[in-house]
């Protein structure tokens, strides 16, 4: 199907220069159609590699547009490669400086082709048709990066909010459930203690509560360990998949390790990833921050996760709102230490002391 809409696109474009050249011309002679046809089509065809090969497709659209200027009065073949160079910005990874310089040059050489003193015109033309497209490709292109940044941002804080949701239920049950099954066994098995010598059938229906309520504990806490599970990649060595996620052309985020690389206990792992989540997507949500350092610095018997942005130090709305307060709970239930505030003048810090056991 996409096969088919690029060769309407080049049909389509074809047809518009030959009906534009033949309108503006009032009477274009017969004998010149399938000239004007052939050039039409051969500058429309780079738009078929203007996804995969941006810059090529600009200079070869540009190249036949240069060749028709001298053959054919009143062509507006220079539409279609305006529209090159700006798909070419568009869809290459690089910055704009090559194909800024190679639409300039395309403008100045048209221009000594088509005869135009190099004086005001020239240098309108120069804007115009070389400067504009470029400007405008580029700016499309910041705008397609600003909005995968949006939708990153936005999973990586549903992806925060869905955790937090699994570990609050497991905490509520654990604390519930697990506490009255607890409960039950206990009395159970005092009962049966308090009761030595009762009849068999007493004693069997204590024992059958007692050992149903301690199978309903075990699988209580198999279905918290399930719930607390962790996801693949949620952990230290997830951290560079989640940078490459939410950095972009303005925001510029870097993961750097230093210490022994000693596998970490799966719960400092896990907490470690969430903390760097959540700060991470606070500062891509609240600042206006453009470079952002993750440090994870592993020592004999802690891991220090240290997340510094050079955003505002004081314009932070919602401070401690529900992000902070969870890597709170998440570093406390590990037993480390969260301190997040201000980095000296400008820029903000989050840094989390893990405890991770005695290594040797």
């Amino acid at each position: 199907m996409r096969h088919v809409r690029e060769v309407l696109l080049v049909v389509g474009v074809t047809a518009v220069l030959v009906l534009l050249t033949v309108w503006e011309g009032r009477g274009y002679p017969r004998a010149g159609l399938p000239l004007l046809i052939g050039s039409s089509l051969c500058v429309s065809l780079p738009l078929l590699l203007r996804r995969t090969l941006p810059l090529t497709a600009a200079v070869l659209s540009a190249v036949v547009g240069l060749g028709g200027l001298g053959f054919l009065p009143s062509w507006p073949g220079m539409l279609v490669t305006m529209g090159t160079f700006c798909a070419a910005v568009y869809h290459r990874e690089r910055g704009p400086a090559v194909v800024l310089t190679a639409s300039g040059c395309w403008v100045l050489v048209s221009a000594v082709i088509a005869g135009s003193p190099v004086q005001v015109f020239t240098i309108t033309d120069l804007v115009v048709m070389g400067v504009a497209p470029v400007t405008t490709g580029y700016a499309m292109r910041l705008h397609r990066e600003r909005v995968d940044q949006t939708l990153r941002v936005r999973r990586a804080e549903a992806d925060r909010v869905l955790a937090e949701e699994r570990a609050r239920l497991a905490r509520d049950v654990h604390d519930s459930v697990g506490h009255h099954l607890t409960a039950i066994r206990m009395q159970a098995t005092a009962t049966r203690r308090a009761l030595d010598g009762t009849p068999p059938i007493a004693d069997r229906a204590l024992g059958t509560i007692a050992d149903l309520s301690r199978s309903a504990l075990d699988e209580v806490r198999e279905l918290l360990t399930a719930l607390r599970d962790v996801p693949a990649g949620v952990g230290s060595a997830g951290l560079d998949r989640l940078a490459a996620r939410l950095s972009g052309a303005d925001r510029r985020i870097a993961v750097r390790r230093s210490g022994p690389a000693t596998p970490l206990p799966p719960a400092v792992d896990h907490t470690a990833f969430r903390v760097v989540q959540e700060a991470l997507t606070n500062a891509a949500r609240h600042s206006t921050a453009t470079a952002i350092d993750v440090t994870l610095h592993r020592e004999r018997d802690r891991l220090v996760v240290t997340v510094v942005d050079d955003g505002p130090a004081v314009d932070r709305p919602h401070l401690e709102g529900q992000g902070i307060r969870g890597m709170r709970e998440r570093v406390r239930l590990v037993g480390g230490t969260l301190t997040v505030g201000p980095d000296g003048p400008r820029g903000w810090r989050v840094r989390a002391e893990l405890p991770t056991g005695r290594t040797t």
